[in-house]
């Protein structure tokens, strides 16, 4: 307990190397990264350890503390009145694929190219994957004495060399795709089971969420003694809407099938993440364990029911719904309890902290910022002057209270302050910001790499931009309703 907290103090006004465009670090979020602790043998054992819980199509409001009524997520409720929620927190893409090749590495995925989902396995780009160039989160920690787990949705890579057990994880409980069935009764038509342990195929469990939180109860308790990372990206709550007789009982009002599905899949993610959190306190590590939850993209609100709240858009849309996400963070002792922080933030930042925490120094720039002074209250403002997204045609960038959004070649402006639903428009009104605005993104934009590849690549014909979606965030702006082709 001594060495965690001089490693918090330490810690305290740290932030990790943070780029604000480009190569070039913002001054304000450059850091003495070398007053950090380095990993050695000796210190190993004062090393805090690290879980990242990190669901799928999880929409802003879907949890109970973020204001859905019909949710049933008491521990997720519980981590949030034991920690930090975030409320102005973004993933790094709208689907899911380049928003967790940002969480691997640190940096804007499209610094590799990394701009497109996968689509089906064998569609797939044979250059589908995270550079070998860049370092992973689970590598950087591996080298500085953590023992490092999996336990879920990997979907960054699918050749060996890009698979978990090459990217620095010991052990992988999971799957590589974008989807996977939740029972064996859902393993149907021409759907098969693909679950790995290690490079090996697994039996189908019983229901596959229950499977990766016995899977990281199991590393946790054998690795109690010792630094370890658990990387646990569930697949629920997305596609396809399959739960279990007992979770669908505890929403047997609901009238709505789908909607009635949805709640037991995120009822039975919610008790997945209580029993991690139980496990730490049963095992005595929870006031040296970093506890992160939040999401790869927003909800697809017509696929699955998920709730944006306030939010306008949805998966697979630069619109808020689409990219801002439920974020907790949770470090018993170490951070406040019940505190809510509206720092803007992002999915890479969630690396550097991890980095920063474990007393690693990047051996490269990181586009991510240390967010433990935001968390703990030492530093004010945003973790970000500036963040960037690109999605095909889609862009969009946030600065301060602004958001600039690019739908193919029309441009929106918003002023998140008084419009958190992106429904009036301000071009016309601030031509002077919307320009600057415009000449930051497209600046940054240039110093990012073409896409690498397009969603299922072999497909003769695939479109590489659906005409479906742009035209469905024109209508979302207008107030109107859409379908929003998933995309993954």
């Amino acid at each position: 307990m001594k060495r965690m907290l001089a490693t918090i103090a330490a810690l305290g006004s740290l932030t990790v190397l943070g780029c604000a465009s480009g190569d070039q670090q913002s001054g304000d979020q450059q850091t003495a990264v070398s007053s950090l602790p380095q990993g050695s043998a000796d210190a190993a054992s004062g090393k805090p350890n690290i879980i990242i819980l990190f669901a799928d199509d999880l929409g802003y409001g879907d949890l109970g503390v973020q204001g859905d009524r019909e949710a049933r997520t008491p521990n997720i409720d519980r981590m949030a009145a034991g920690g930090v929620r975030l409320t102005n927190y973004y993933s790094n893409h709208p689907v899911c694929s380049p928003s967790r090749a940002a969480l691997m590495t640190g940096v804007y995925q499209h610094r590799m190219g990394f701009e497109h989902n996968s689509g089906t396995p064998r569609l797939t780009s044979p250059k589908f994957g995270i550079s070998q160039d860049l370092p992973t989160l689970p590598e950087r920690l591996k080298a500085a004495g953590y023992a490092t787990g999996m336990f879920g949705k990997w979907h960054v890579g699918f050749r060996p060399e890009t698979q978990p057990s090459a990217r620095g994880f010991d052990t992988f409980y999971g799957f590589l795709s974008g989807a996977h069935s939740y029972t064996p009764a859902g393993l149907g038509g021409t759907r098969a089971n693909t679950i790995q342990r290690g490079t090996q195929p697994a039996p189908m469990p019983a229901h596959l969420t229950e499977a990766f939180a016995d899977e990281a109860v199991k590393f946790i308790r054998t690795n109690k003694d010792k630094p370890f990372f658990v990387y646990l990206p569930f697949n629920a709550v997305h596609s396809p809407m399959e739960s279990t007789d007992p979770y669908l009982e505890r929403f047997r009002s609901v009238p709505d099938k789908n909607r009635r599905t949805h709640l037991a899949m995120l009822s039975a993610l919610d008790d997945a993440v209580g029993r991690v959190l139980t496990t730490l306190e049963e095992e005595g590590v929870a006031d040296n364990t970093l506890v992160i939850f939040t999401s790869d993209n927003g909800g697809p609100t017509q696929e699955t029911t998920s709730s944006n709240g306030p939010l306008n858009g949805v998966k697979g849309t630069v619109l808020e719904g689409g990219i801002r996400v439920p974020a907790i963070v949770q470090w018993k002792g170490a951070l406040p309890a019940g505190k809510v922080v509206d720092t803007a933030s992002i999915g890479f930042d969630m690396t550097a902290t991890a980095l920063a925490v474990a007393g690693v120094l990047p051996t490269t720039g990181l586009d991510g910022v240390n967010l433990i002074p935001y968390l703990n209250g030492r530093s004010a403002g945003d973790a970000h002057k500036e963040l960037f997204w690109r999605a095909g045609t889609q862009g969009a960038m946030r600065s301060g209270k602004w958001k600039l959004i690019k739908n193919g070649d029309t441009w929106h402006l918003f002023d998140l302050s008084t419009d958190i639903g992106e429904r009036k428009d301000l071009v016309a009104q601030q031509p002077q910001k919307l320009a600057e605005l415009k000449a930051g993104w497209m600046k940054w934009s240039a110093e990012m790499k073409a896409p690498m590849w397009i969603r299922n690549e072999l497909s003769p014909g695939n479109p590489p931009a659906p005409p479906a979606r742009s035209e469905a965030i024109e209508r979302f702006i207008r107030g109107e309703s859409a379908a929003v082709p998933a995309g993954d």
